[in-house]
Protein backbone atom coordinates (compact mmCIF):
# COMPACT_ATOMS: atom_id res chain seq x y z
CA UNK A 1 0.00 0.00 0.00
CA UNK A 2 1.33 3.43 -0.90
CA UNK A 3 0.15 7.02 -0.75
CA UNK A 4 1.19 9.68 -3.23
CA UNK A 5 1.10 13.46 -3.57
CA UNK A 6 2.26 15.62 -6.48
CA UNK A 7 2.76 19.39 -6.75
CA UNK A 8 2.89 20.45 -10.38
CA UNK A 9 4.09 23.67 -11.97
CA UNK A 10 6.01 24.85 -8.89
CA UNK A 11 7.76 28.09 -9.86
CA UNK A 12 11.23 27.00 -8.78
CA UNK A 13 14.07 25.42 -10.69
CA UNK A 14 14.52 21.65 -10.12
CA UNK A 15 18.23 22.34 -9.57
CA UNK A 16 17.28 24.06 -6.30
CA UNK A 17 14.78 21.36 -5.28
CA UNK A 18 16.77 18.18 -6.00
CA UNK A 19 19.32 18.59 -3.14
CA UNK A 20 16.41 18.96 -0.69
CA UNK A 21 14.69 15.82 -2.01
CA UNK A 22 17.96 13.87 -1.64
CA UNK A 23 18.06 14.78 2.08
CA UNK A 24 14.79 12.96 2.91
CA UNK A 25 14.74 10.03 0.47
CA UNK A 26 14.34 6.77 2.42
CA UNK A 27 13.82 8.47 5.81
CA UNK A 28 10.95 7.91 8.26
CA UNK A 29 8.10 10.39 7.96
CA UNK A 30 8.73 12.19 11.27
CA UNK A 31 12.48 12.37 10.63
CA UNK A 32 11.92 13.70 7.09
CA UNK A 33 9.54 16.39 8.32
CA UNK A 34 11.97 17.54 11.02
CA UNK A 35 14.83 17.67 8.49
CA UNK A 36 12.70 19.75 6.11
CA UNK A 37 11.54 22.06 8.90
CA UNK A 38 15.11 23.04 9.82
CA UNK A 39 16.59 23.13 6.32
CA UNK A 40 16.97 26.74 5.15
CA UNK A 41 15.64 27.86 1.79
CA UNK A 42 12.36 28.07 -0.06
CA UNK A 43 12.76 24.64 -1.64
CA UNK A 44 12.44 22.86 1.70
CA UNK A 45 9.08 24.55 2.36
CA UNK A 46 7.69 23.33 -0.96
CA UNK A 47 8.92 19.76 -0.45
CA UNK A 48 7.59 19.79 3.14
CA UNK A 49 4.10 20.72 1.93
CA UNK A 50 4.10 17.83 -0.56
CA UNK A 51 5.33 15.34 2.07
CA UNK A 52 2.64 16.51 4.52
CA UNK A 53 0.01 16.17 1.78
CA UNK A 54 1.12 12.59 1.06
CA UNK A 55 0.98 11.82 4.79
CA UNK A 56 -2.57 13.20 4.99
CA UNK A 57 -3.54 11.11 1.96
CA UNK A 58 -2.10 8.00 3.61
CA UNK A 59 -3.90 8.61 6.89
CA UNK A 60 -7.29 9.71 5.55
CA UNK A 61 -7.66 7.79 2.29
CA UNK A 62 -5.82 4.53 3.02
CA UNK A 63 -6.09 4.24 6.86
CA UNK A 64 -2.32 3.92 7.24
CA UNK A 65 -0.57 4.52 10.56
CA UNK A 66 1.58 7.70 10.29
CA UNK A 67 4.16 6.26 12.69
CA UNK A 68 5.01 3.44 10.26
CA UNK A 69 5.40 5.56 7.11
CA UNK A 70 8.64 6.29 5.28
CA UNK A 71 9.54 8.22 2.13
CA UNK A 72 9.80 5.49 -0.50
CA UNK A 73 10.14 7.75 -3.56
CA UNK A 74 10.62 11.48 -3.98
CA UNK A 75 11.48 13.46 -7.10
CA UNK A 76 11.69 17.00 -8.44
CA UNK A 77 11.47 16.89 -12.24
CA UNK A 78 11.62 19.67 -14.81
CA UNK A 79 8.30 21.30 -15.68
CA UNK A 80 7.59 23.73 -18.52
CA UNK A 81 9.86 26.75 -18.92
CA UNK A 82 8.42 30.23 -19.46
CA UNK A 83 10.52 32.15 -21.94
CA UNK A 84 10.82 35.90 -21.45
CA UNK A 85 13.04 38.53 -23.07
CA UNK A 86 14.87 41.60 -21.82
CA UNK A 87 16.86 44.27 -23.58
CA UNK A 88 20.32 43.10 -24.49
CA UNK A 89 23.45 44.71 -25.83
CA UNK A 90 23.53 46.51 -29.23
CA UNK A 91 19.72 46.65 -29.46
CA UNK A 92 19.32 42.90 -29.23
CA UNK A 93 17.35 40.72 -26.83
CA UNK A 94 18.59 38.46 -24.03
CA UNK A 95 16.50 35.46 -22.99
CA UNK A 96 15.22 34.90 -19.46
CA UNK A 97 14.21 31.31 -18.68
CA UNK A 98 11.73 31.02 -15.79
CA UNK A 99 11.86 27.34 -14.92
CA UNK A 100 9.23 25.28 -13.11
CA UNK A 101 9.18 21.86 -11.46
CA UNK A 102 6.95 18.91 -10.68
CA UNK A 103 7.52 17.55 -7.15
CA UNK A 104 6.20 14.09 -6.22
CA UNK A 105 6.32 12.00 -3.06
CA UNK A 106 5.37 8.36 -2.42
CA UNK A 107 5.01 7.11 1.16
CA UNK A 108 4.89 3.42 2.09
CA UNK A 109 4.31 1.54 5.33
CA UNK A 110 7.13 -0.38 6.96
CA UNK A 111 6.52 -4.12 7.05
Amino acid sequence: MEAKAVAKYVRMSPIKLKPVTDLVRGKDLNEALSILKFTPGKGSQIVEKVVMSAAANAENNFDMNPDNLYVAEIYANQGPTMKRWRAGSRGGASPILKRSSHVGVTLKEKE
